[in-house]
Parts: C-alpha cells; structure tokens; sequence
C-alpha cells in the first residue's frame, strides 16, 4: 500500500531541500522524523511535515487496517523546482540587479513497510 503527500511552493531553493531529501530516502518513517527534529537546516520542518501528511493519507485510504507511522517507510522524495520570483535590487549609478527568490516542491510515497513493490 502507498500514499503520496506533495507540498507546493516551499519558499526554499530545490538544491537546497534536496540534501535534507537524500538523508532520508529509504529510511523508516519514524527514524526519517526523528532525524528531521535534528537537523538544523530549513527544508527539515517542510520535508516532515510532508512526510507525516502522506502517512495520514494511507491511513484515510485504508480504514480496515490501523498502522502507525512505525509501520511505513518512505520508499520515494522527490524535491523539484517550483516557480522563481523575480525582485529588483538597487545598486550604484541607478543599475539594478535581478534578486531570485525560488521555490520548490517536494512530492513524498510511503509504502508500507510490508509490502513488496
């Protein structure tokens, strides 16, 4: 069984958010969280949040079984560039220079620790 949870317009630069993802592909849900409460980089709060949301979404989807977070395993993260906001800074000699302020989504599965997909 999997479920998916997608967080849009993170305002958090792809690259960025991708070394927090990498730690934990394939982890356990509940190590994946624990480790996240530890790290002090901005993408942690955004990438947990996603993947405690999924893990909601497969006990919505299958009301018959009770699984805790315990049981799951975050089989696939996916942190892709969302939209750029584009600022103007003022500089010397009346220039301006382009500020990009970009974004990201990250798309989260978790599959069921059981299960052999």
């Amino acid at each position: 069984m999997e479920a998916n949870a997608t967080s849009k317009f993170n305002s958090i630069s792809a690259r960025k958010a991708r070394m927090v993802a990498d730690v934990i592909r394939g982890l356990s849900v509940e190590k994946a969280v624990h480790a996240l409460e530890l790290m002090p980089k901005k993408a942690a709060p955004i990438i947990q949040k996603t993947i405690l949301s999924a893990v909601a979404n497969a006990r919505q989807t299958d009301e018959g079984v009770s699984l805790n977070a315990d049981d799951f395993i975050v089989s696939e993260i996916r942190v892709d560039e969302g939209p750029t906001q584009k600022r103007i800074r003022a500089r010397a000699q009346g220039r301006a220079f382009r500020i990009r302020k970009r974004t990201s989504h990250v798309k989260v599965t978790v599959r069921a620790a059981g299960s052999d997909e």
